[in-house]
Formats: C-alpha cells, structure tokens, sequence
C-alpha cells in the first residue's frame, strides 16, 4: 500500500479566513462564536453561532459563478485555491485524468433552499431561477472544484451528518492508498446558519443559547457554526519527488456503525471505530499524544465519547490530551471534521495543542485531561480525529508527525 501524506490545507471558517488566521486563533484559544447577523433572527430562540463574518462573496467570484454558487460552494473554492495553492500541483495530464475530489457536506445548499422556499411560499412568486437545482445539490461544490481545477478522476460527495467530511477523507485516503489516485482534494463544507437551517436544528433542543462549553459539568448544547476545510492528499514519493512541503502523514482511519438510534450515540460503536483507527494505522494505543475529539457540547456525546476513549485506549486514556474546537469554531455539521482536522496538524507538525474553550466546572463523567481553556506546548507523535453522527455513522481518522 500508498503512505498517503498532506500537502495542502485551507480553511474558512468563524476563527478566521484561512489555515494561519485558523490556527493563531486557537492557540489563543479564541472563540469565534457569537450573535447571529442573519434574516429574522428575532424569530429564532436559538441567536448564536459560529459564523463566517466579514466575507464578500462578489469580491472572489463573478456575477455568472455567484448564480451559481451557493454559500457552501463559495467556502468550498475559497478553501480549496489556499490547499492547491499551498500544495503547488498542477493539474494536467496524467494527474489530472486520475486526482479526484471527495467532499462531505449534510446540508448541501440550505441557503438556496431557505431563499427559495421564501420566493415561493412567502412572497407567492410562481418561479425559481433556473439554476436552483445546481446550486442546491449536494455535489454542486465538488463539481465546482473538479471543474474549476481540471480534476477528472473519481469525484463525489459523502453526506453522513456530522462524519460526512471524516467520512470523505478516509475515501480520498482509501483511493491514494490504494494506488487509484495519485492525489485527491477532499474535506469539507457546510453553511446552515439561515433561518431555515437554524430554526429546524431549534427542533432537537440540543442547542445552547449561549456558548459550547464541551466536557464543562455546565453545558447546555450544541452551537452551530459554517464553512469549509479542504485538504491535498497525496502518495508520499509523488510528493517527496516534486520536493512537496509535507504537513502530516495519514496513516489509518475506521468506520463503524451504532445499528442501535437515529440519535442517541453508542459508546460501544464509537470505541470501535477508535480502536479501528488505530489498528489500521499499526499504532498502539500509547503512540497516541493527541485525540481531536467529537467533543459537541451535549451531555449525551461529551460522556459518551469519554467513556468510548477510555474503553478504546484503557489506562493510556487517562495520558493522552483531547480537546474539543468546537467550542471555539462551533459545529460545522457536515464540514466540522475537516476544519477540526487542522488542530491535529498543529498538534503533530508544531507542537501546539488547542485547548477547550469555556471549561468551567469538572464533570465525573468526563474525566479525561481536555486541555481546559488555554492550549498546550507538547511533542505529539500520532494524532486522532474523531466524527460520530447522527445515525449512529462514527468516523476516526489517524494522522502521524513526518
């Protein structure tokens, strides 16, 4: 098999435009959530998120690709110019016919739709723009990155909830591996925070309606949050023969599934989609320094995955360092394990660990070290990733310092 290694990353998410801003923002451990600047946000009880501020859309794109693009897609190419731009390829040829790109996303156009739905049930019109369906499907942002960079190898989009982007990158990992693809962009994206899309997460009552504050005895819920992390896997001799600045190495990953609710996590599915990871990777469980965790906020993940890692990395759990980002960023949904895949690469490639925001009291039930509050210098040698969804769909990535 392939060793698979990183040699591009982009971002756009609530810390910041770009990996630098990402990465400054949680070593300082600074939360990008806040007040929602949203349509009819008086209608909605939940008024916060993690929102992407600040971003002109008719300032990258042009009239025609913004009747196109709908606000995921639009963070998707963003992402996707800073990962290609750093990774340095060119698309042409042989690598062009044979890179692909997977993508994850659980939404997929919610802005277009929540428009549209407006245009004809609020304001009675008779007629929708032609391009509605393009820009509202699901794949509509990895054709775009296909389209826009020449990539005609095996491209589509996973949508697995909140695992979609792990979801995603494990295939892209699985092509390279495999000898299919020489490199695959993959990640992913999300933009939920419309009326539409907050008001139907309002429905689960696992919102909190004033900050995330995962693995805290106090918190309250889950805080939504939008945009895209895009990533250039690639076959480590291809990259090592064009000189490649290589950012981490993947080396396993595992999916499992619950087969138990459509949304109550199970440990025993979440354990093994760990320990998969792991074997996979031919790591024990005491190589592992770091374990970005799923980490939403609510009370039945945060103890749910604690007691998962416990059963998946046994005495080892009460050693290794595990933080949520959410609680900085919020939850990406679909996209939230590609933006959080960057503090495994900080973790492995600077020695940084990202800490858990507004930690505040212990909990019994989460008694692991969750790096409260600031971040952490410390030498980390393997890094996890982890997604568990609603589905029960869990997803673990492994990653290795190079």
């Amino acid at each position: 098999m392939k060793r698979v290694v990183i040699t591009g990353a982009g971002t756009i998410n609530a810390l910041g435009v770009g990996v630098p801003a990402t990465l400054e923002a949680m070593r300082e451990g600074r939360c990008g959530i806040g007040e929602l600047d949203i349509r009819d946000v008086d209608r909605l009880s939940i008024q916060i998120g993690g929102q992407v501020r600040d971003f002109q859309p008719e300032s990258v794109f042009n009239r025609q690709q913004m009747t196109l693009y709908d606000r995921f897609t639009q963070f998707t190419l963003v992402a996707a110019k800073e990962a290609i731009g750093q990774a340095g390829l060119e698309f042409v040829g042989e690598l062009a016919a044979r890179t692909g790109v997977v993508l994850g996303t659980a939404g997929g156009g919610v802005s277009t739709w929540d428009d549209n739905y407006r245009s004809v049930y609020e304001d009675g019109k008779n007629r929708v723009h032609p391009f509605v369906v393009p820009k509202l499907m699901n794949n509509a942002a990895a054709s775009h990155v296909s389209m826009e960079y020449n990539l005609k190898g095996p491209s589509f989009t996973v949508s697995t909830a909140c695992a979609s982007s792990n979801h995603a990158m494990a295939q892209a990992f699985q092509m390279v591996r495999a000898g299919m693809s020489p490199a695959m962009i993959t990640g992913g994206s999300e933009s939920m925070l419309c009326f539409g899309g907050v008001k139907a997460w309002e429905g689960l009552r696992v919102m909190s309606r004033d900050a995330c504050r995962p693995f805290s005895a106090n918190r309250n819920g889950m805080v939504q949050g939008e945009g895209a992390g895009v990533f250039v896997f690639e076959e480590y001799e291809h990259a090592r023969a064009r000189g490649a600045e290589i950012l981490a190495e993947v080396i396993g990953f595992a999916m499992t599934s619950d087969a138990s609710d459509i949304v109550m996590p199970s440990k025993q599915g979440a354990a093994r989609a760990i320990a998969g990871a792991m074997a996979d990777a031919g790591v024990n469980a005491d190589a592992v320094g770091y374990i970005n965790a799923h980490g939403t906020g609510t009370a039945a993940n945060d103890k749910t995955e604690c007691a998962a890692v416990a059963d998946a990395l046994g005495h080892h759990a009460d050693d290794v360092m595990i933080s949520s980002t959410k609680s900085m960023h919020g939850h990406l949904i679909g996209g939230t394990g590609a933006v959080e895949l960057l503090a495994c690469i900080m973790a492995l490639r600077d020695g940084v660990i990202a800490p858990t925001i507004g930690y505040e009291e212990p909990d019994p039930e989460c008694a692991l070290d969750v790096v409260p509050n600031e971040a952490r210098e410390a030498q980390v040698q393997v890094a996890l990733s982890n997604a568990f969804a609603f589905g029960g769909l869990n997803a673990v990535l492994a990653l290795r310092k190079v």
